[in-house]
């Protein structure tokens, strides 16, 4: 049986060529398969998982829906301590339970059940790399209602009240810190307050980012499940972002202990947090001319004795476009229907808030000038009062 020999420099020779060739194909196809030049000639929201990172786990997650055509955008915070029937185990547990800062893929693909929706781009950012990314981009202006001064055996946390630049370690250090004396809604409020902040600072530094050496460093600090030219790419398109309209919404539910550790159990086995994203879609691919819902301004009262209600219903009105500007208590905490009671002019502003959460119990509220007759309560600080009742299961009214 005869051996065939083989000429050892042809066969390298022919491997270079091929190795070479490999390249170059791929090069093109990366380039004509842009996964964010796909996403908007479809049209539609992009989504974009970010997720700051400590100790190779989630300290903070949200998810950014943004909208190309409108430049609307709404930031979806994800708490680690919710609550969620994990796929893989077939048991509830925390959602950042199943993290892996190696390949988050499995965390991504939870947050994409629990909203709903389809994740285009996940960007990932080590605790380390936010400071060096907050210098770069010369600081994020943080706005701080209260002043904070704080000392324990190891750490002096201390910021002044006011509006404020904060360098990377102050900014990351004010993101990132827990009080004895702080509640939880407190410290999640400021966190997301300064997500929101760092996303307008790179809007407003985008022009410096586009220096050559400026991006290339600037995109070496996240780690992504795209290429660096694609993040580039990808700040070029959110400098575009509405940011005066961009709110912060949470996944919001009961706190509820499972398995020996407190876990937020959304709502209605989530089924809220999915229409909530629905309607938040819905608004943000409407033309802001026709967005009619913009005009009305609503306070919510609680009439329940279910601490928080007003606060999460505030949430979710929010990402339908309404403007929330004042949560508190009604003058009971025993109202067993829901009321709206209304004082603008416009009825079908008002009718299509009622119908938003299925409330027909609408009363309005009239003044009578000097001749007796009705006029509008123009005294009144809201178009609306949105008292909630017994009968109000958190995304609609079930008793009328």
């Amino acid at each position: 049986m005869k051996l065939l020999k083989i000429d050892a420099s042809k066969l390298l020779l022919a491997l270079i060529i091929f190795i070479f060739f490999l390249g170059i194909f791929l090069a093109i196809y990366t380039f004509r398969s842009n996964p964010l030049e796909e996403a908007l000639s479809a049209s539609r929201v992009i989504n974009i998982l970010y997720v700051i990172e400590e100790d190779k786990m989630p300290l903070s997650s949200y998810v950014l829906m943004y909208n190309p055509p409108t430049n609307r955008a709404a930031i979806w915070h994800i708490p680690g301590q919710l609550g969620q029937r994990i796929a893989r185990t077939n048991r509830v547990d925390r959602i950042d339970s199943i993290y892996d800062s190696s390949r988050i893929g499995n965390f991504q693909s939870e947050v994409e059940r629990l909203l709903g929706i389809n994740i285009n781009f996940s960007l990932v950012i080590t605790k380390e790399n936010l400071v060096s990314i907050v210098d770069l981009l010369e600081g994020v202006e943080i706005f701080i209602p209260s002043a904070v001064s704080y000392r324990d055996d190891d750490t002096l946390i201390l910021f002044p009240s006011g509006m404020t630049v904060l360098d990377g370690d102050k900014a990351v250090t004010y993101a990132t810190y827990s009080l004895p004396y702080e509640d939880q809604e407190t410290e999640t409020f400021r966190r997301q307050r300064f997500f929101l902040s760092f996303l307008n600072r790179q809007i407003q530094m985008n022009d410096k980012l586009k220096n050559k050496d400026t991006s290339r460093l600037y995109s070496s600090f996240f780690r992504a499940n795209i290429n660096r030219r694609t993040i580039r790419l990808l700040f070029d398109e959110l400098v575009n972002i509405d940011i005066g309209r961009t709110n912060i919404l949470s996944v919001v539910g009961d706190l509820r202990e499972v398995s020996g550790q407190m876990l937020i159990i959304p709502l209605h086995d989530g089924n809220i947090v999915k229409d909530v994203v629905r309607q938040t879609i819905t608004a943000l691919t409407r033309d802001i001319d026709d967005y009619r819902e913009r005009s009305l301004t609503v306070e919510i009262l609680n009439g329940t004795a279910i601490t928080g209600r007003a606060s999460r219903t505030a949430e979710f009105l929010r990402s339908f476009g309404y403007d929330v500007v004042a949560v508190g208590n009604a003058d009971r905490n025993n109202y067993e229907s829901t009321v709206i009671i209304h004082r603008s002019g416009d009825e079908s502003l008002v009718k299509d808030f009622a119908e938003s959460i299925r409330c027909t119990n609408i009363r309005r509220e009239f003044n009578l000038d000097m001749e007796g007759a009705d006029t509008q309560n123009n005294d009144a600080k809201t178009n609306i009062t949105l008292i909630i009742g017994r009968d109000f299961d958190g995304r609609y009214v079930t008793g009328n």
